[in-house]
């Protein structure tokens, strides 16, 4: 006599890798849109200031990305990632961020003072807020697919007949 469960097999969860990627590109399209609509509804531009280019914002950008994915991925690879390491995580996205942007618009040459009205902006306008409330939501979903057990979804032709 067999005891196998009727439902199949316990699913293992999504794997580490997977939940990666999928947090990784929510944080980029929340991040991105995010700016995007505070630019929008605020009728401000994210950085403005004279002489600087569009450059600092995009390499501010790339390294959020990159440092969100470099730090979310030890996270993720237990085998039961807390929730609560969103927070240093987001705040840590948050800082290289404006740090990338500061270091960006000096090598580019804008001075001092303008790296660090470039940043000031950055803060003082909210943009460091939705990169960090971005980083939390993106974060709490690769989390949740991490910690919730759920198989693949599948279509009901894609299941074994013997069910």
């Amino acid at each position: 006599m067999s005891l196998r469960d009727p439902r199949g097999p316990v699913p293992e969860g999504v794997s580490a890798f997977l939940a990666g990627v999928v947090g990784g590109v929510c944080f980029a399209a929340f991040a991105i849109l995010g700016l995007g609509m505070l630019s929008y509804f605020a009728d401000v531009d994210i950085i403005s200031v004279e002489g600087l280019t569009l450059w600092p914002g995009v390499a501010g950008m790339a390294v959020a990305i990159a440092v969100f994915a470099l730090l979310l991925a030890p996270v993720l690879r237990r085998r039961l990632p807390p929730y609560g390491a969103m927070v240093l995580v987001a705040l840590a996205t948050a800082l290289a961020h404006l740090a990338a942007v500061w270091l960006s618009a000096m090598a580019g040459g804008s001075g001092l003072a303008h790296a660090s009205a470039a940043a000031s902006q950055i803060v003082v306008r909210g943009s460091s807020v939705v990169i960090i409330v971005a980083a939390l939501i993106a974060g709490w979903i690769a989390v949740a697919l991490r910690r919730s057990r759920s198989g693949t979804p599948r279509w009901p032709w894609e299941r074994d007949d013997d069910e």
